[in-house]
């Protein structure tokens, strides 16, 4: 028998007329969390890089930026981009729902390459781009998993990329939503991408030597991630605009995992032989 569940608003509350979405605050969520962690790794002893308040705040404004920029365009590249070349005033209606996971890592390794590279330019940091933003990227391979849980947890909340038909005795139907019962897989995404994939993070940074490889933890949460988003995809329901992309049931977001497994794979390999 399946779980009925009352649907939630996707508004949280409303200020002097203005909507504030549950989607909106998850990000919120994430960013304030994510600032007092990044600040908490950059102070650490053990810290391979060390960032004073200002370049912390530079450093974050270029998160949030590579976040929504990458992760906007990702949606619109990867999952719809029909859809958008009809209506392109939609790209920006993000409250609308639609952002890439896969979209917005690119947006943040670009937008962490740009903060590194300005700051070794201006002598603030020393030890070239490159090692620079690994370091970085490494820290924030560690914290990432947070904003994932608040974003999967939005999804569920506004019955977004829900599972497949199953009758599992957890499955779910929402009322006033006619449908068949289905897997709740932004909870088993909140679940696996977000807490287990931190604790796994957090243990291989605290607890072993890879964060003395520029790029090491890096390339694990690119594989990790991917494997579990491969896993996860399984449960999901495909993009109603894009369906399965093979007859044997390969989705969009499984064929970027396994782009982003290689590329995890090859970055942990160089950082691991380079040292």
């Amino acid at each position: 028998m399946a779980i009925v569940i009352n649907p939630i608003s996707p508004v949280a509350f409303s200020i002097f007329g203005l909507d504030i979405r549950w989607y909106a605050l998850a990000y919120v969520a994430a960013f304030v969390i994510g600032y007092f962690m990044l600040r908490h790794f950059t102070r650490d002893k053990n810290s391979q890089i060390q960032l004073n308040k200002k370049q912390l705040d530079d450093l974050l404004t270029a998160i949030i930026l590579g976040v929504i920029l990458g992760g906007r365009l990702g949606y619109v590249l990867f999952y719809n981009l029909p859809f958008f070349l009809a209506h392109p005033l939609e790209i920006f209606a993000v409250w609308h729902g639609g952002m890439s996971f896969h979209g917005g890592l690119i947006g943040v390794i670009v937008a962490t390459f740009i903060f590194a590279w300005n700051q070794n330019k201006s002598g603030e940091l020393r030890g070239g781009t490159y090692n620079t933003a690994f370091k970085l990227l490494d820290i924030m391979a560690v914290v990432a998993p947070i904003g994932l849980f608040f974003g999967r947890i939005a999804n569920f909340i506004n019955m977004e990329v829900m599972g497949r038909v199953t009758d599992v005795p957890w499955a779910v139907v929402f009322v006033g939503h006619p449908d068949l019962p289905r897997h709740p897989s932004p909870l088993y995404e909140a679940s696996m991408e977000g807490i287990l994939l931190f604790v796994i993070m957090y243990c291989l940074y605290r607890f072993t030597n890879l964060r003395k490889y520029a790029g090491a933890l890096g390339g694990i949460l690119g594989m990790v991630y991917a494997l579990f988003r491969i896993l996860c995809e399984q449960f999901r329901a495909p993009d109603v605009q894009i369906g399965f992309l093979t007859s044997w049931g390969l989705t969009m977001g499984q064929l970027l995992s396994v782009i982003m497994f290689l590329a995890g794979a090859v970055i942990f390999s160089i950082a691991i032989k380079k040292k």
